[in-house]
């Protein structure tokens, strides 16, 4: 039997414009264990915004990566 933590949740919210990246991103959430994390990827230019005024609201810890157009997002959940 393994002990290697599980793989995080993921969201490929690419080519959506906001809110659906956000929207999908918490629906995702309700089967995230508190202390887990959810990996998002975006490409609306509003994610990074909208995603840490949501994370600071909810009590999640959010980081952001910019790669060319793409957004990858880490959300720790509460």
């Amino acid at each position: 039997m393994s002990d290697d933590p599980p793989s995080p949740a993921s969201v490929d919210a690419r080519g959506e414009a906001c809110p659906m990246p956000l929207l999908m991103a918490k629906r995702a959430l309700r089967d995230v264990p508190s202390g887990g994390i959810l990996l998002v990827l975006s490409t609306d230019a509003g994610s990074e915004r909208d995603f840490e005024s949501f994370a600071r609201l909810a009590g999640h810890s959010v980081r952001c990566e910019r790669s060319g157009e793409e957004l990858q997002l880490t959300i720790t959940k509460a």
